[in-house]
């Protein structure tokens, strides 16, 4: 078994010295051994938070077809479930830009992940 999980360690991590964890323990500007660097943690957190308003917004999406399913013709029901989807896509896109701004400023502008 462990044969089998460093062989999937290798194809995720090439050249890793350290098979028996498949964790890359190269220095990437961090200050201690190992560590990622200040860049590349605020990446990490950027992209975490705008992975989650993403899918915030998807789940808004959701609501409004849901409310526009279940409207039973009420015009009034159904504006508010087209403002719904309307407002989700808005903030999906919205969330979709930002991540890929962040992401050319950071590789960029200020010269973070190599």
């Amino acid at each position: 078994m462990k044969d089998i999980i460093n062989v999937f360690a290798e194809q995720i991590n090439p050249g890793n010295s350290n098979m028996s964890t498949g964790i890359n323990t190269v220095n990437n500007g961090g200050t201690g051994a190992g560590g990622a660097g200040f860049v590349d943690n605020v990446i990490n957190i950027l992209n975490g938070v705008i992975a989650v308003l993403g899918l915030v917004a998807v789940v808004v999406v959701i609501i409004g077809g849901v409310n526009y399913m279940t409207s039973s013709g009420d015009t009034g029901k159904v504006k508010k479930a087209k403002d719904t989807i309307l407002y989700g896509l808005i903030g999906l896109a919205v969330a979709v830009l930002a991540f890929a701004l962040v992401n050319f400023v950071i590789a960029n502008i200020i010269g973070g992940r190599s």
